[in-house]
């Protein structure tokens, strides 16, 4: 087994994407918060009132060797508008807006590789790539909510999932 290496995707509401990543073999660890604003350690609370400049996100921590980062890319943009700016779905406000966040300059590479491939099927992109500057966990009862909640609510359709799982290499 490779390094973990460690990548964050802001795609939404942070439940859908958690649980979307979590249906990937490769992906090790997955934690929810809130990345790149201005305040420190960040409640819920003051994230939706939409002044702090955080986005909500999930951490995910993976075996590339299982995992390529392109996949993970692919798996994004599977459950994605990045049309839209500060929206996804039925939510709206800065801290939904679509992003991925790196910490290193090999996975810079391959998400500017990817982002340059994705931004040409779009006629308006608004997906971020920048570097992780700071990020916060999100509260415990936030960290695996879809489990939790089978049925709590969620932008991602269950087509989209099903999406994602494909991409799981056949046994």
């Amino acid at each position: 087994m490779e390094e973990i290496k460690t990548i964050y995707f802001a795609g939404g509401c942070f439940w859908g994407t958690e649980r979307a990543f979590q249906l990937l073999e490769g992906v090790v660890d997955t934690q929810v918060g809130y990345i790149n604003g201005q305040t420190e350690n960040p409640t819920y609370r003051q994230v939706c009132t939409d002044t702090t400049g955080f986005k909500e996100a999930v951490k995910i921590s993976y075996d590339p060797a299982a995992l390529p980062l392109e996949r993970l890319l692919q798996a994004f943009f599977l459950c994605i508008e990045p049309e839209k700016k500060n929206q996804q779905g039925n939510d709206r406000g800065s801290q939904y807006q679509t992003g991925v966040y790196y910490i290193d300059e090999g996975s810079q590479a391959i998400c500017q590789d990817y982002f340059d491939k994705e931004r040409t099927k779009h006629a308006a992109f608004y997906t971020e790539l920048a570097p992780m500057i700071n990020y916060y966990p999100a509260e415990d009862y936030h960290q695996d909510y879809l489990i939790t909640h089978p049925n709590g609510y969620c932008h991602i359709s269950s087509q989209e999932f099903d999406q994602v799982k494909a991409l799981n290499p056949k046994k």
